[in-house]
């Protein structure tokens, strides 16, 4: 059984990044560090225009693009 990482809702800034929207994991834990990786690069180099909200449900992670409310 494998893992996967899904992004949700892609914007220009995760375009931009050559950012896939599915991948592919062996593990589980191969599947947590690329997503708490991805996700901290999107907080901390993509446009504030957006909030990033990462869940995991059984070891599948996805990270959710929404407008940040101002």
């Amino acid at each position: 059984m494998g893992y996967r990482l899904e992004v949700k809702n892609g914007c220009s800034c995760f375009k931009r990044d050559g950012g896939v929207d599915t991948q592919s994991f062996e593990s589980a834990q191969e599947a947590k560090e690329e997503a708490e990786a991805l996700h901290a690069r999107m907080q901390k180099n993509y446009c504030k225009k957006h909030k990033f909200v990462l869940t995991n449900v059984a070891g599948n992670y996805t990270i959710t693009i929404q407008p940040r409310v101002v």
